[in-house]
């Protein structure tokens, strides 16, 4: 064997009892597992669990896992496989003015580094890109936001025959370029602006392709239910698998409500539809502050948007909308802006509101919140990135304890101070759900955050320690993994993660970083 893992307790991904054994691997498999394999380096896991390596279902990784490769953020906390492209808006398939809008739009989300090479625009390119050398495995959902931006524009209409077709050739090419399914960002323009029937055109393309479905539906806030139900139907009339992302239920009217949630994904159950969901073990979210605008204010893309925001009568419109009426940017809830804080800027000027609430930056600057949220925007060109402190713990324990709950950080990387989701969410599961609370034993705490999403994805060798699978695995002791990255001080390593292997190449060997980039883009088999 190349590498033996000695005396640790196997917890494989399926859920069943750890056991201990022996784990040898041999070129970037799993090679046996029992007793007594004999190898060119053994290491010694007394006192250690041996997992499969993490699945993050829902990253926001795009560009910084190109930018910076050896992705540290996610290597130090077991991730060895992480699914791209959500919330509808990614970067393929691009053309060239669909790139030059998305590189505006998203630099809160994955900045735009100086230098980067952009030169891919199909999804086949990106994923080629991926597979010049990463530290972790990636694999990739279509962004439906995207598609719709490349073939109607940000228009907010529904689109004529033609232009619907076209969106499902996209699909269909992007699936079978290796894609593994279609995200929606149904709060994010211009993806926002599709109705039930297109999304339903478009399922059943990735439905029959084998893909599944995964969005970031109309509303966590008001009318949050009524949004979840709107995604069943679609898989309900597609036949596409459905993929609830970050399934939350937040803001103060959902408080104590995952259960009716819960309840709905039951039924859809029962009746045979294919559901399963996705969350991180934190209470705020996390997005770019210009995603609370109305739908109607960002019509048209970021200059148009930034029009608006110059125009007073324009301004005064998108305020009521804001903090009377609720906009559905806002999830329709009026907006309270101590629960809105800044924690990236593009322009250094602007550094001292990081870690501030936009009433508490405006209180200071004495400005009316909304009239400081514009004029904020206006001097980042959109650029800023914020939390939004509007989650609720009860909501949080129950829905992780779902049978088809699997994890996924929705972390953002870039900022100065990014949420510590993005380092922290698989040894939070592990230290604070796990040891700490007892929310979830450790061996289905596991089979979440492995084996269950595995399944997801249609992975035949990933996500569980078998003989034949690839060796995608990390090594953590269960008594003093930890998440250490805080909201003031966000990018910290894991405690805890001695050793994470992929694809059977170590990437942290005694707690260090080893530079290794073992990985590469996981592309969807033909059905």
């Amino acid at each position: 064997m190349d590498i033996v893992v000695r005396g640790a307790l196997v917890v494989d991904g399926t859920g069943s009892p750890g056991r201990r054994a022996d784990v040898g691997i041999q070129n970037g498999r799993i090679a046996a597992v029992g007793a007594g394999p004999s190898g060119n380096r053994v290491i010694d896991a007394e006192g250690l669990v041996l997992a499969p390596g993490f699945i993050d279902m829902h990253s926001h990784s795009d560009i910084q896992v190109l930018a910076n490769p050896d992705h540290l953020a996610k290597i130090s906390q077991g991730v060895t496989l992480e699914v791209l492209g959500q919330d509808g808006l990614s970067y393929a398939p691009v053309d060239d003015r669909t790139l030059d809008g998305l590189r505006a739009q998203l630099v809160g989300w994955n900045d735009d580094p100086p230098g980067f090479d952009w030169s891919w625009r199909g999804v086949g390119e990106y994923l080629d890109r991926l597979d010049r050398g990463i530290a972790v495995n990636a694999a990739y959902l279509l962004p439906q936001g995207t598609i719709r931006m490349l073939v109607v524009g940000y228009e907010s209409r529904r689109p004529t025959g033609s232009e619907l077709d076209a969106m499902r050739e996209l699909v269909a090419t992007g699936m079978a370029e290796g894609a593994m399914g279609m995200s929606s960002g149904l709060t994010y323009t211009p993806g926002m602006y599709a109705d039930t029937d297109e999304l339903v055109a478009l399922c059943e393309v990735v439905g029959r392709l084998g893909g599944y479905y995964s969005p970031h539906h109309r509303s966590y806030g008001a009318g949050a239910l009524e949004a979840y139900a709107e995604m069943v139907d679609v898989s309900r009339r597609s036949g596409c698998p459905l993929h609830l992302a970050h399934a939350t239920m937040n803001f103060p009217v959902n408080a104590g409500r995952a259960g009716e949630l819960l309840a709905l994904l039951d039924e859809a159950i029962a009746d045979g539809c294919d559901v399963s969901l996705d969350t991180y073990p934190y209470l705020p979210g996390a997005t770019y502050l210009s995603a609370l605008l109305p739908s109607w204010a960002a019509e048209g893309g970021p200059d148009a948007t930034l029009a608006r925001l110059s125009d007073p009568d324009t301004r005064e419109r998108i305020r009521i909308d804001l903090e009377e009426v609720g906009s559905d940017g806002c999830m329709g809830v009026p907006v309270d802006w101590a629960w809105i804080e800044i924690n990236g800027v593009r322009r250094p000027e602007n550094a001292q509101l990081v870690g501030h609430s936009v009433a508490e930056s405006a209180r200071r600057a004495g400005r009316p919140p909304t009239e400081f949220f514009f004029d904020t925007l206006i001097a980042e060109r959109l650029g800023t990135s914020c939390l939004m402190h509007v989650g609720h713990e009860d909501n949080v324990r129950t829905i992780m304890r779902h049978p088809v709950h699997t994890g996924g950080s929705d972390g953002l990387l870039v900022g100065e101070r990014p949420h510590p989701r993005a380092w922290g969410t698989f040894p939070r599961y592990l230290g604070h759900y796990v040891r700490e609370l007892g929310v979830l034993g450790l061996e289905e705490c596991v089979s979440h955050l492995t084996g269950r999403a595995a399944r997801r994805l249609r992975l035949t060798d990933r996500g569980l320690i078998r003989e034949g699978y690839a060796a995608d695995l990390v090594l953590f002791d269960p008594d003093t993994v930890a998440d250490t990255a805080t909201f003031d001080n966000p990018r910290q390593p894991a405690t805890g993660i001695p050793y994470v292997l992929v694809n059977g190449v170590p990437v942290i060997d005694d707690g260090r970083p080893t530079g290794a980039l073992p990985g590469h883009s996981i592309r969807r088999q033909p059905s």
